[in-house]
């Protein structure tokens, strides 16, 4: 923490950076309630916000990619005015909207939405050059991005109710474009070149270890989604849906504490064993949930501390990518970790829900155990690749005292 709080720059980028994506964390449900209003249907709303989430997950590493061959200033504004147009187009269809347009406009948002989160991510070893203080840098991102998700969903459906879910999506892309461009104009952000050299035809996933922590994530994000829709049963079960919103920022809380003991700790695992360790956690955790479904108060209690283990697992798989990603890909390799995770959460969801109808919550936190015992398991297996270093150039640019000296 006091590696961030020492550094004005990797204080700003993160602080803005936070903002910027505190839009896309209300998107996802403000993009639900806003297409059942204009269609009536929560099916055609359903559809709408899976095909967000795919092209978000097909999109933020297009983006990453030429951010890494062209600088973040000529991605960043081009695509958060994208991305902010659409949303207002979409804030301003009539009720009665064909759907095949509402899902069209709809791609395009998840397709044009700013990868800040991967600029941050490859900014921070240039802004802060001692190791140790990156993964501290990287486990409190990670617990700070916890808050977004945690006042984020609330605050896209009271303003849905204040004013309409047509303003709340128009405001989302107003804050979007705004901060997306405030983090672009950062110093170490206008000043961040690509390296020269170009990585790989295949991109970021051509590294070895690259896939293997596309695969954790992947598994992760199984984790999550069927812990999201377990919860959410076991509030029904007990009587009140409304239960499941304190009970997953009681979750959020979790990982927000865990971040912040990681960052006392050295900000994570440092090898493919020590993640594993960390992996082993969130599993055991996770899979206490199972006898804890009955009941409010322990589902809450141990929410509380499975959750402990999410930023750390962040913060020790960005703290690998610095190290195996290949040169020229950098901002494209976490791209691909955030689409990693979104795209397990959605299967995961997916699979929950149908698992939930017929065997109840407790069975989807089982299954959201089995995922992180996998993702574990693939750590463990695969751990030869993330011992392996990719011939890195400094990732945040060819002039890194340049970049240095404008963070200063």
């Amino acid at each position: 923490m006091q590696a961030i709080t020492s550094s004005p720059g990797a204080r700003r980028l993160l602080t803005i950076s936070l903002v910027a994506r505190l839009p896309l964390t209300m998107l996802s449900i403000g993009l639900l309630v806003h297409a059942r209003h204009l269609t009536g249907s929560f099916a055609t709303a359903g559809v709408v916000t899976g095909v967000y989430a795919v092209a978000l997950g097909v999109g933020g590493p297009l983006l990453g990619r030429l951010a890494d061959r062209h600088g973040q200033t000529a991605v960043l504004l081009p695509s958060a005015g994208a991305a902010t147009a659409l949303l207002i187009a979409v804030a301003l269809l009539p009720t009665g909207t064909s759907p095949a347009l509402l899902v069209a406009l709809t791609a395009g948002i998840g397709l044009a939405t700013p990868p800040v989160g991967a600029c941050v991510r490859t900014l921070l070893p240039a802004v802060l050059p001692d190791q140790g203080d990156v993964r501290a840098a990287y486990a409190v991102e990670a617990s700070a991005v916890e808050l977004t998700w945690v006042c984020g969903p609330p605050l896209a459906l009271a303003l849905g109710e204040l004013w309409s879910t047509g303003a709340a999506l128009a405001a989302g892309g107003l804050v979007l474009m705004l901060a997306t461009a405030a983090f672009a104009a950062q110093p170490a952000s206008r000043a961040w070149r690509a390296t020269g050299q170009r990585g790989p035809r295949g991109g970021s996933l051509q590294a070895p270890a690259m896939q293997t922590l596309v695969m954790v994530l992947t598994a992760v994000g199984v984790l999550f989604g069927a812990v999201e829709v377990a919860v959410t049963a076991a509030a029904a079960d007990l009587g009140s849906t409304a239960t499941a919103g304190p009970l997953l920022a009681l979750w959020g809380a979790g990982s927000l504490a865990g971040g912040v003991l990681a960052t006392r700790l050295g900000g994570g695992a440092h090898t493919a064993g020590g993640l594993a360790l960390v992996l082993g956690a969130l599993t055991a955790g996770h899979l206490l949930l199972v006898p804890a479904a009955g009941s409010a108060v322990a589902l809450g209690a141990v929410l509380l501390g499975a959750g402990a283990a999410i930023a750390p697992t962040y913060a020790s798989v960005y703290a690998m990518v610095d190290r195996v990603a290949a040169t020229g890909t950098i901002t494209e390799a976490f791209a691909w970790l955030t689409t990693a995770t979104a795209l397990g959460a959605a299967a995961g969801a997916a699979i929950a829900g149908a698992v939930a109808d017929h065997a109840g919550p407790a069975a989807v936190f089982a299954i959201a155990g089995a995922a992180g015992a996998l993702a574990a398991l693939v750590t463990v297996l695969r751990a030869h690749t993330l011992a392996t270093s990719a011939p890195l150039a400094p990732t945040a640019a060819s002039r890194p005292g340049e970049l240095l000296a404008a963070t200063a």
